[in-house]
């Protein structure tokens, strides 16, 4: 799988983990910014990724900032995008299975590294249920 992964400033001193996390898990990460922790507005990195997710088939992203709610507010203008704030493995597996979530989101002050191993491992290794969740899912964009 290719991962996308933005943040914004306070979001960023966790990335270079989270990249090595999903390339430990065998994974491709492409990394759009921001690189050092000046202030940025958090909705120009949503936009990026979520373009560039929706630009290449098959691929997704994964959102940082302070809290995580910025990032999945902006994600989820775009359609095509079903971005999910996920704080714990449980709500990781949840939006990929029954969500065919596509974007992850989380905050940097909200979850410690030990849980955002867990919520990769199980966003990474859970796939989409389909059957009633997708009509679900087809309600989301009107």
């Amino acid at each position: 799988m290719k991962f996308f992964i933005a943040t914004d400033h306070a979001g960023v001193a966790i990335k270079p983990d989270v990249t090595a996390m999903l390339q430990k898990l065998g994974h491709d990460v492409i990394d759009l910014g921001p690189f050092n922790d000046e202030r940025v507005d958090y909705p120009d990195f949503a936009h990026r990724l979520c373009l560039e997710v929706l630009n290449h088939e098959g691929t997704q992203g994964i959102l940082i900032c302070g809290s995580g709610i910025g990032m999945s507010l902006s994600a989820n203008k775009h359609v095509g995008i079903r971005a999910a704030l996920c704080h714990d493995a449980y709500t990781a597996q949840m939006a990929r299975a029954h969500n065919d979530a596509n974007v992850l989101c989380f905050g940097q002050r909200i979850v410690g590294l030990g849980v955002v191993e867990s919520i990769l491992d199980a966003w990474c290794k859970t796939s989409f249920e389909g059957g009633r969740h997708a009509q679900r899912v087809s309600k989301i964009e009107l």
